[in-house]
């Protein structure tokens, strides 16, 4: 089975992405029979649609995971849904901040995850990492690449969805005010580790999703 697994570059004059260091270290890994591969997608909205589709067909995997860095947030927030808007409240790399943008002109308002995210939730906090639900992927580079995976491969049998990732320890210490929470890249591979094997037999036995409640009330 093949599983492609995405990744930024740096951004907002960054010189680290945990997601990038994440999926790195797990480019190649021997996972079951499966086959991993990381990409590595440019923080510019002209851009990581392309990289993405090119990675899609080149690979041609029965699972995508894409990853991305959020500041502030001490968990794996599994994404629920990718919205069709661009609404930067900083700069891309190549200095383009659209504001309510649609990521795809005249597409539907939105794109669940396919992943079993409850599955994957209850299964990183049972083994003791950090995890939740995400009711919301933002409006930068990140919501964009999520949207546009889903939009690319409906109707077509791929899982995919999105993860947000917090901060490396590096990126946290360099950080005005109060520290952020952080994690590090072999903890946050770690993590994924876990979680990727729920993906894998998801795709396998064709089972539901958990029916738990994981929602939010703000």
């Amino acid at each position: 089975m093949k599983i492609l697994i995405t990744g930024f570059e740096p951004f907002g004059g960054e010189t680290e992405n945990p997601s990038w260091a994440a999926a790195q270290l797990l480019h190649g890994y021997p996972l079951q029979d499966c086959q991993i591969t990381s990409v590595q997608l440019p923080c510019v909205f002209s851009k990581s649609l392309a990289v993405l589709e090119r990675a899609l067909k080149e690979h041609q995997p029965q699972i995508v995971l894409a990853l991305g860095q959020a500041d502030g947030r001490s968990d794996l927030s599994i994404e629920r849904l990718g919205i069709n808007v661009c609404d930067a409240r900083i700069a891309d790399n190549e200095g383009a901040q659209p504001v309510d943008v649609p990521v795809i002109e005249n597409g539907p308002a939105a794109f669940f995850s396919t992943l079993p995210i409850k599955k994957m939730v209850a299964t990183l906090k049972a083994n003791g990492f950090p995890a939740s639900v995400s009711q919301t992927a933002g409006t930068f580079v990140c919501n964009q690449v999520f949207y546009g995976l889903q939009h690319g491969l409906q109707n077509q049998n791929v899982l995919s969805g999105f993860i947000h990732v917090p901060l490396l320890p590096s990126q946290a210490a360099q950080r005005m005010g109060p520290t952020l929470p952080s994690m590090a890249a072999e903890k946050l591979r770690d993590a994924l580790l876990c979680v990727l094997p729920v993906i894998v037999n998801h795709v396998k036995l064709g089972e539901a999703d958990l029916k738990i409640a994981m929602g939010a009330t703000h």
